[in-house]
């Protein structure tokens, strides 16, 4: 059997475990559609009723975001550039606490389903629409990209068109996640997380069992260079370096788990806020667990690959491929191995897109829908067609992904694209909730400035070109059966080393140079920077502009704490007779999180 008809092997038994899979998630979805409340409510269908367990969020948390663009991403960043990735867990340690004592608890105090709610109320109204609008954006490009990863890889192990793929688990995702609601996510979450980390282990254990231990895999990778961890190079131009990765990796996160509203929206389903805090923390060790048994498998990979590149040999197309490729060309002769990596592959894209339609439509409802229908109607949208709209909601933005989904192709590798988009719009989103909840000066004018001047420069250096080349580790094609004429080969065998910064043979624009994990960072400190200097200069000056709203429970605890001293102080000082704070009128959140559960 030559290569080609090798990477085609998939077996009936494969077929079974990978639609047992499929069947799993879909029954769940018509479970919880027949079970409990039936999903008639909004609270229920978009919050789960508020009265989740911890540790089913917490896997929810992780799978949200690191699902298929990690099994392929991490693998291959580790195959093709080395162990120093590996060193963005530590910037999950840094992130962890500001999002658990900064951000929560102001969201937990607000009870709103929409995180946007916030800067409504905090700034007003045009803050609330522009920063939504910049969400769902975000979410939709980023789901293309996770249904079009597993899709890939499905495509280049079996004879499934990549179409067939994306239409497949686009659809049974977009089933479960109408009809299932909050409920039917998570728990769909847990099982298909089960099943990443089932792969996961699958090709660390193969490849140990093949040469004789885990020493082997990591000895095969310290010769071909690819151990790497302590890069401390200050160039901002190197892709990867402790600090890109730290401090790029720790604003990534926080622009993830502090204010995203995927994430948000979770948190909200537990019954108070130490439970929330609670998820929020377990979702750590959960997360690093999946990114260091990832990493590893890149390299249980390389230690098949390393005497032959399948790049270079033209077996595959591109190196996102590579993990698909070792599970059958290891495991394909063992009945139904090869469907629980692709099932689990498949699980962590349809765990992270069920999350974003859940998101996008509880943003639409709230932040659209239901405004609209007030400023016609005089009158709120009843529970009954609210509920309505949130499942045709869902379904609509499944049918939208499907079709974002193809144009990822464009985005080059996986894990550095997904990065990127949640770069140049996550970054803003931060410096505006930032503004909103640590900086009382800053006011709408100066938070939609900040935004759409953040957004416009990171979309330009994030997008822009040309960009020097990607630098990558050699590889090696000596034992690879190829013509030996080939000029195809020895492009690979001539790749720059991983740390070297662009190409001496062109200058590039100095801002295309920089790692793409600084994009994030720039973005935050341009919007925090701008929103505060305009909002100093348009302080008092511009009627509804100037909004800046200064209830205590609007900022971070312990900016609310100052500001409630500073206000009993000027309370004293005036014999009582001041306002402490003035409430939009145009806001119904702020009384809710009055009553909400705050142990």
């Amino acid at each position: 059997m030559d290569a080609m008809e090798q990477i085609t092997t998939f077996g009936v038994t494969d077929y079974v475990v990978f639609a047992f899979m499929l069947g799993v998630s879909a029954a769940i979805g018509i479970y919880y559609r027949l079970t409990g409340g039936q999903q008639k409510t909004t609270q229920e269908y978009l919050l789960g009723d508020k009265n989740l367990p911890i540790l089913p969020v917490a896997f929810s948390l992780m799978a949200s975001f690191m699902s298929a663009i990690t099994l392929l991403g991490v693998s291959m960043e580790n195959y093709t550039y080395g162990t120093q990735f590996v060193i963005i867990n530590i910037s999950y340690g840094f992130g962890t606490p500001i999002a658990v004592y900064c951000f929560l608890p102001v969201f937990f105090k607000l009870q709103a389903t929409s995180a946007y709610e916030y800067l409504q109320l905090r700034f007003g109204l045009a803050t609330r629409l522009v920063c939504s609008i910049a969400f769902s954006i975000q979410m939709i490009l980023y789901m293309g990209i996770v249904l079009y990863a597993p899709a890939l890889a499905l495509s280049a192990v079996t004879s499934l068109s990549l179409l067939a793929a994306i239409l497949s688990m686009g659809i049974v995702c977009t089933f479960y996640s109408t009809i299932g609601g909050m409920k039917a996510v998570i728990t769909t979450d847990v099982f298909q997380s089960l099943l990443m980390f089932a792969a996961v282990f699958s090709i660390i254990i193969k490849a140990a069992i093949d040469l004789g231990g885990l020493g082997e895999i990591w000895k095969i990778a310290e010769e071909g260079g690819r151990i790497e961890f302590f890069d401390f190079n200050p160039d901002p131009r190197v892709r990867h370096t402790f600090w890109s990765l730290t401090i790029g990796g720790m604003f990534t996160f926080l622009s993830l788990y502090a204010c995203n509203q995927a994430q948000v929206q979770r948190l909200l389903t537990l019954r108070n806020l130490k439970a929330s805090q609670r998820a929020l923390w377990l979702n750590w060790p959960i997360l690093s667990c999946l990114s260091f048994s990832t990493s590893f498998a890149g390299l249980a990979i390389y230690s098949r690959f390393y005497k032959c590149d399948p790049v270079a040999e033209k077996k595959i197309s591109s190196p996102d491929q590579l993990m698909p490729l070792f599970v059958v060309e290891t495991m394909g002769l063992i009945p139904g191995l090869s469907g629980l990596f692709v099932a689990g592959l498949f699980s962590g894209s349809l765990s992270t897109v069920s999350s974003a339609l859940n998101s996008l439509a509880a943003v639409s409802l709230e932040d659209y829908i239901k405004p609209l229908f007030f400023s016609f109607k005089r009158r709120p949208l009843s529970e009954k067609a609210s509920t309505i709209l949130s499942k045709c909601l869902v379904l609509s933005y499944g049918m939208l992904c499907l079709a974002f989904a193809f144009l990822a192709q464009s985005f080059g590798g996986v894990l550095q694209a997904s990065l990127t988009i949640f770069g140049v719009v996550g970054g803003p989103l931060l410096g505006v909730f930032t503004l909103g909840m640590f900086i009382p000066i800053a006011n709408q004018m100066g938070a939609v400035i900040g935004l759409v001047v953040s957004v416009m420069i990171s979309l330009w250096i994030g997008f822009g070109g040309p960009k020097p080349p990607l630098p990558r580790l050699p590889v090696s094609t000596e034992g690879c059966l190829i013509d030996p004429n080939s000029t195809e080969v020895s492009s690979f065998t001539t790749i720059l080393p991983t740390n070297t910064t662009a190409s001496v043979e062109e200058d590039y624009f100095i801002l295309y140079e920089l790692s793409y994990l600084w994009y994030v960072v720039i973005a935050f400190v341009i919007t925090v920077v701008l929103g505060t200097l305009v909002s100093v200069l348009a302080h008092n000056r511009c009627g509804e502009w100037s909004r800046n709203n200064q209830d205590p429970d609007l900022f971070c605890p312990f900016v609310a704490e100052w500001k409630r001293k500073s206000l009993r102080r000027k309370d004293n000082y005036t014999d009582g007779e001041v306002t402490l704070y003035e409430l939009p009128v145009s806001c119904n959140g702020i009384l809710k999180h009055k009553e909400g559960n705050q142990e």
